[in-house]
């Protein structure tokens, strides 16, 4: 096998797809592919583009449409996945419906353990507000506790914990409830800036650093917790949780099967309780997944900036102030769309650029919540 290649893995992958750029599925499949896995690929949306253009055409599916494809997958005998990746589900129902396929899958593999693993992306909303009905939040937290790892961002990790993140207390606070409530074992936190926290660490955090949380639970179902500092980049880009999702299905996979203790035929791959933090798989395969992406992204932004200056914006005397705007925006957006193919070699061989850091004592919950 190919160095690049990790080892053997069938997903299904539920998600959006777009017919332009890279987001939902579109990006998942070609990043999974690309290293190796074999992707099943159920759409729950079908649209022209993403929605950063602020509009597009398309179709959603409807839960029974949803169930539909997963049956004539089970006709056919067809439902020998390693791993489950969910993602963007339309409404309550369809999240419903996906969260029934998980579930038949991990029943499928129960005389197994560790045969089946279920990444799931609760996507809900982000930086303050919902995205999605407010009937997709019951539907979520009734099926999180069935995932054995979950990608939520800063505020959907608020809304399923209940935690209000103002610092690096509260941030550990809302990890350890959710490991609580839901019986998660992994969980990781996208993307929280520390710097706009209330410092409650001695330790400040640079304005241009953007910090990741993970925690695998001990067999007691207390957080081991560690941090991966990046730099932020100067540019909002369409799909980067759909390839962290996509590359972390990959990378714990090659980590769990690279660990020093066989926990591939453990429940949930959880490492035994003497295993630090920052020598998890889960911690492995963040370090890579986020080393790939930085580079990715990089190229992107230089590709971006390349195509506006060759196309710099001109004024078009019949169209109205309004008119203009748009299509500046919508030049703009374009022109960040994630060159995820031209720069596929980062995504087999990423760049070693960062290190996990075991979470601070001081900055953990001092009692049980």
């Amino acid at each position: 096998m190919s160095e690049s290649l990790v080892p053997d893995t069938r997903v299904l992958a539920v998600a959006s797809h777009v017919v332009y750029g890279h987001v939902g599925n579109s990006m998942a499949t070609f990043a999974l592919q690309s290293l190796g896995c074999e992707v099943a690929a159920l759409n729950t949306v079908n649209f022209s583009n993403h929605l950063g253009y602020r509009q597009a055409k398309g179709t959603r599916l409807t839960a029974p449409e949803i169930t539909d494809l997963y049956e004539g997958l089970c006709q056919s005998h067809l439902t020998d996945f390693d791993v489950l990746l969910s993602g963007y589900a339309p409404s309550a129902a369809a999240v419903e419906a996906v969260g029934a396929i998980g579930i038949d899958l991990q029943q499928k593999a129960q005389k197994n353990p560790g045969s089946f693993f279920w990444v799931l992306d609760p996507v809900m909303g982000d930086q303050g507000r919902l995205y999605v009905n407010d009937d997709v939040v019951p539907a979520y937290k009734k099926l999180i506790h069935h995932a054995d790892l979950i990608l939520p961002n800063q505020f959907e990790a608020e809304v399923l914990s209940g935690v209000e993140i103002t610092s690096l207390s509260t941030l550990a606070k809302a990890i350890t409830e959710i490991h609580r409530i839901y019986s998660v074992p992994h969980i990781i936190i996208t993307s929280v800036q520390l710097s706009k926290l209330s410092q409650s660490s001695s330790t400040p955090s640079p304005q241009d650093l953007l910090t990741i949380i993970g925690s695998t639970t001990r067999s007691d179902g207390s957080p081991r917790l560690f941090r991966i500092d990046v730099p932020a980049l100067d540019c909002f880009f369409s799909g980067t949780g759909d390839m962290f999702a996509a590359l972390t299905v990959a990378r714990l996979r090659e980590a769990v099967a690279n660990s020093d203790v066989d926990i591939s035929i453990t429940q949930s791959w959880v490492s035994p309780d003497d295993v630090p933090a920052t020598d998890l798989p889960l911690a492995k395969a963040t370090l890579k997944v986020l080393s790939s992406m930085h580079s990715v992204l990089e190229k992107t932004m230089l590709a971006r900036d390349a195509e506006l200056s060759a196309n710099s914006s001109v004024e078009n005397g019949k169209l109205n102030a309004d008119e203009q705007q748009k299509q500046e925006h919508l030049r703009r957006t374009k022109a960040a769309e994630i060159r995820l193919v031209r720069n596929v070699r980062f995504l087999r061989e990423p760049l070693e650029q960062f290190t996990a850091q075991e979470w601070a004592k001081e900055d953990l919950p001092t009692q049980n919540i």
